[in-house]
């Protein structure tokens, strides 16, 4: 905020209702650890801001009562779908999960958005549904891989557990992010995001950040754990990359 950037939810985007100003897209993926994201809820809120989280259907997200505390703040909710990898591939299965899981979440907040989980582990990406099915017949306004123009709009995510883990990313990555690199506005840390925005992030008008919540903790047991399993799990996300670059 102190940068002049307005935050607005993915939402209110769809919805046209952006700001004259600089403004971002603040979204939040609720894939483990639920609580960590009401937490982060609670900050925005003291901070009088509103977020977009999009919560599976698995347990470690799937937490009624977080949620609807998270909607009561005033914060939108949305579906992280995964509904293809759980039907195995078969897009006729996943649509009826897929319409029996937002029919659940909208029992919290009229769900307006979805946005697919990544799934890495998975060799079925989400995003393969909407190759056979039309999620507008659902009342869905958005869905920020499809939505946004991202040759206007600069996309930032913490996925990897670094700024810049695109590169280590099956499916959470745009194809503008070479092209941001190479005019310097991909960082690693955070620190460096923080300076980036008294600097080249200065003419930049309109941003989404992404953020997983699991990932922010202060209690250094939780960060040190979360620390050494996302390594472990680039490692396997490298893997899984070379092998669909190399071994077709």
């Amino acid at each position: 905020m102190k940068a002049g950037y307005q935050p607005i939810t993915f939402q209110q985007y769809c919805q046209g209702d952006k700001p004259q100003c600089k403004w971002v897209i603040l979204r939040h993926d609720v894939d483990l650890k639920a609580m960590n994201s009401l937490h982060t809820a609670q900050l925005e809120k003291s901070l009088g801001i509103c977020a977009s989280y999009y919560f599976r259907v698995v347990p470690q997200s799937n937490q009624p009562e977080i949620i609807r505390q998270i909607a009561e703040m005033g914060h939108e909710i949305g579906y992280h779908y995964e509904d293809l990898s759980m039907a195995n591939g078969s897009v006729n299965i996943a649509i009826v999960h897929f319409a029996e899981h937002l029919a659940y979440f909208r029992r919290f907040y009229p769900v307006s958005t979805i946005c697919m989980h990544g799934a890495p582990t998975s060799k079925y990406d989400g995003r393969d549904l909407w190759k056979s099915y039309d999620y507008h017949q659902y009342d869905i306004i958005g869905e920020p891989y499809f939505d946004i123009d991202f040759n206007h709009v600069l996309y930032l995510t913490d996925t990897g557990r670094q700024w810049d883990g695109y590169k280590v990313s099956v499916r959470d990555k745009v194809a503008q992010q070479d092209e941001w690199c190479r005019r310097g506005l991909v960082f690693h840390k955070t620190d460096d995001l923080i300076n980036g925005f008294s600097s080249v992030l200065q003419n930049v008008e309109c941003m989404m950040i992404t953020t997983h919540p699991q990932r922010w903790t202060d209690h250094k047991i939780e960060w040190l754990k979360e620390f050494l399993a996302q390594n472990l799990k680039n490692i396997v996300k490298r893997i899984l990359i070379y092998g669909k670059t190399h071994l077709r």
